[in-house]
């Protein structure tokens, strides 16, 4: 048989840490670290990571200058 282990490709590529860029680890995938999947997550319980939502704006807006 020849080498097969060389054909055998990783299920996640191997990507660098969001947090500090080293090698991410594969027990916290995709962070290095327990210690930088920690900072990411009281980033987003904290509120500093926020998804830009707009705001829908009324049909009968009088400043649109449309009759309503």
């Amino acid at each position: 048989m020849k080498n097969e282990s060389a054909k055998i490709e990783p299920l996640r590529p191997k990507r660098p840490c969001p947090e500090c860029g080293r090698a991410s680890a594969r027990e916290t995938y995709p962070f290095c670290s327990p210690r930088c999947k920690a900072i990411d997550l009281n980033r987003w319980l904290s509120g500093a990571y926020a998804i830009p939502v707009k705001e829908e704006e009324e049909e009968d807006d009088p400043q649109r200058g449309e009759p309503g």
